[in-house]
């Protein structure tokens, strides 16, 4: 099983960039009213692509034995609670409900630091909070 991390590696990077080059295009397209947000594999693009995220991540979890809420997986831990608030912030900032541009900005900007956050774990494998 140790054979498939790289290359699962590789595919979960590239799910994180497809990500967030969706999310950063379906902000552009809401705020600009484009009606490329009623095409069909806008609409479904980005769930097919987050569910391969997320099944890559968990097999990568399976490989390396990093477990969440684990000593050894701390950073793991601060990463999963980073991308709940990513997922939090990007249906504030896309969502169907009636909110002000400001707070639609907001959560756009605060879910891309989110994601650098993320990233920031992901490459380093340290706790931002470190008294674990």
């Amino acid at each position: 099983m140790a054979a498939w991390y790289f290359p699962l590696k590789h595919f979960h990077l590239l799910t994180v960039a497809i990500t967030a080059l969706m999310f950063v295009l379906r902000f552009y397209w809401f705020q600009t009213h484009s009606s490329m947000l009623q095409r069909r594999w806008v609409r479904i693009v980005p769930h097919l692509n987050d569910t391969l995220l997320l099944l890559s991540g968990g097999l990568l979890v399976a490989i390396t034995h990093f477990y969440p809420f684990s000593p050894q997986g701390v950073w793991l831990t601060e990463k999963l609670f980073g991308v709940i608030i990513y997922i939090a912030l990007g249906f504030i900032a896309l969502g169907r409900r009636p909110r002000a541009q400001k707070i639609r900005w907001i959560a756009f900007i605060v879910a891309l630091i989110a994601l650098v956050v993320i990233v920031k774990l992901a490459t380093t494998k340290m706790p931002l909070l470190g008294f674990v």
